[in-house]
Parts: structure tokens; sequence; C-alpha cells
């Protein structure tokens, strides 16, 4: 079968044995990348996943195109059939843009501490710091500028982008990707006031990363402040994404960018937070939960299903008068209740 490094490509024959899928078409042609159905030359494959990009499927000149079966008919070009043409799309990306592997080995500039255990295939990049009695798994990539605090356990194939920093104690699983500037560990926001002042609690809890994680750039996962915070197997999370201590973040439950969680919060599995979602502390999210973008969730979701809060845009002149209105609902709602009573006194009055 024809890898990636072959300069000709991969034929769609090779492409549906590996994944599955029917083919329709020519199963010699070859393509050598993906592309988009308006971009796409002969060499590469596209997708087709929605009604709205139809002209642009009869107007493509893909080398070949993924879709489902409803619109496998609206195009001559030859074709992989799937259930799922985005999932279907991602491993064929994947396959045909592997990631790139660093040459195993210890940078001269790293400070890697006596007591961790490197393994010889894993890559330590330049001015990176190892802790004390940390342990790295077979083929795990720390790049540039990484610091790795003390008795941190990082799992086999996990890649950690530049300027990712890992607190003390804090374990990271398997096949996880970390992207530049993630903060893993960082004391919780703990506060105890007295007088008037600000007393600092200790946070003495880890943050637990499962396996085949991706955090995005710059993104902060709060340590727990007794027990841990918990980042199930499978979760993904997009860049700029705050989650506080003790939190706990279901299997394969998907946060996109700018999302805030606050402590002591359960978000289920299979869950997906749409960006800039704001959520309350010590509440429960339940499995399957879809939160719209700029969503605020103040209190426990029960039962799966979509919730939105967002007040639809509008021009500012009318946003101001609705938002005028809506600051005197309390009033206009004792004023209701008060012509109630009268129609309802008039009524008995009339019988």
């Amino acid at each position: 079968m024809a890898g990636v490094s072959d300069p000709q490509g991969v034929s769609l024959s090779d492409l549906v044995a590996r994944f599955g899928g029917e083919l329709i078409g020519d199963g010699a042609v070859r393509v050598r990348q993906v592309g988009t159905l308006e971009g796409a030359g002969p060499d590469r494959i596209a997708f087709f996943s929605h009604p709205r990009y139809r002209s642009s499927l009869r107007l493509t000149r893909a080398g070949a195109v993924i879709l489902a079966r409803p619109f496998a008919g609206e195009t001559a070009r030859p074709r992989i059939v799937t259930d799922n043409p985005y999932a279907y799309y991602a491993k064929v990306a994947a396959y045909l843009n592997p990631p790139h592997k660093a040459v195993p080995g210890v940078h001269p500039s790293a400070v890697v501490d006596p007591t961790a255990r490197v393994p010889a295939s894993a890559v330590i990049g330049a001015h990176t710091r190892i802790g004390a009695g940390v342990v790295v798994g077979e083929g795990v990539q720390v790049l540039d500028g990484c610091s790795i605090g003390d008795q941190v356990s990082i799992g086999e194939d996990t890649l950690l982008y530049p300027g990712v920093v890992v607190y003390p104690g804090c374990v990271i699983g398997r096949r996880c990707i970390l992207h530049a500037g993630a903060v893993i560990g960082a004391d919780g926001f703990g506060m105890a006031l007295e007088n008037g002042r600000w007393l600092k609690i200790p946070q003495i809890g880890r943050v637990v990363i499962g396996d085949d994680v991706e955090i995005g750039a710059n993104t902060t996962i709060d340590r727990g402040t007794i027990e841990d915070t918990v980042i199930e197997d499978g979760v993904k999370i997009d860049n700029l994404v705050q989650i506080g201590h003790n939190c706990r973040i279901g299997a394969h439950s998907a946060i996109a960018g700018c999302v805030g969680i606050a402590g002591s919060t359960k978000v289920g599995r299979h869950c997906r937070i749409g960006g800039a979602a704001m959520i309350q502390g010590h509440i429960e999210i339940a499995d399957n939960t879809d939160i719209s973008g700029g969503t605020t969730i103040l209190k426990s979701i029960d039962a799966p299903g979509v919730y939105t809060s967002i007040f639809p845009f509008l021009p500012h002149r009318e946003w101001l008068k609705n938002a005028a209105h809506i600051r005197h609902l309390d009033e206009l709602a004792r004023e209701v209740r008060e012509l109630k009573a009268r129609l309802d006194q008039l009524e008995r009055s009339a019988r």
C-alpha cells in the first residue's frame, strides 16, 4: 500500500482498504493532499457534507470527493461514500499529513535532574527543565522551553509543544498533545476572607489528565485544593480555556476557545461547550449536553440537550431600548399580577 512518502500519493483503493467506505469511480486515482471543493486540484481529495455547498461540488476540480450517500449522485468525480464525511476526511488528512517526529535525544542546553527517568526514545528540547523524580514515557516529545516540575508523569507518545509548564506532581496520560503556553497545575483560586484581607488556601491536589487528550495554546488547568482536578480520556480543549480547581471533565467532551469553568464543576461525558461559554462553580452538567457559545450556566443541568442563553445581537439603538425594557421586567410583572387580581375580582363580582 502506498504511503504518504510516495511522491505519487495514495490511491483511492488504498484509502478505502485502510479506512472503509464505498468507492465509486476509478480506484486507481491517486491523491497527495486534501483540499477544499473550491481550491482543490486533480491531486487532492475534498469532502462535501452540507447541501449549501452543492454548487461547489458541481464545479470542483478535485481528483476525488468524500461524501455521504444521499449526495453520491451529484458529482461524476471519483468518490468515497461514507456515513460521516467529516470524520473520514479527518482520518485521510491525518494519514496524508503525519506529524513530524524529532530526532530522539536530550538537547545540551536542557536541564534534567539525575533522578528523572527519560528513555532514549524521548525528545527533550533546548532550554527545557525536567525536575526531580519525573517519569517520561517512550516516544514523548518535550520541546523547547518547557518546564516539567518534580514528580510529574508523562505517558508514552505524548507531545508538549514549546513553552508548556507542568507544575509538580501532575499526571499526563498517553498520546496527549499540549500546545504552546499551556499551564497545567497552577494553584487554584482558593482564598478565605478574614478582617478584610484574603488568606491564601494551599492547593495540594494535582491535575490528572487521561489518554488522548488535546489541550490548546495558553489554556490553564488549575490543580485541586485537596482532591485532584481530572481531565478524562479523549477530552479536546481549545485555546485560552480556563478550568478551575477540582473540576472533572468527562471523557470525550469538547470545549471551544475562551470558555471559563469555575471550580468544583463536573462536566459529563460527550459534552460540547461552545466558545466563550461561562460555567458557574460547584454544579454538575449531564452527559451528552451541548452548551451554545456565549452561554452562561448558573445551575446544574440534569438532562441532556442543547442549552442557550444568548440574547441575539441587534443594531445598537434597538439593543438599548430592549435593555431598558429588561431592566423594568420585574416592575412590569408586578403590574400584570395586580391587573390580573383586579380582573379576577371584577369577574367574581359580576357572577
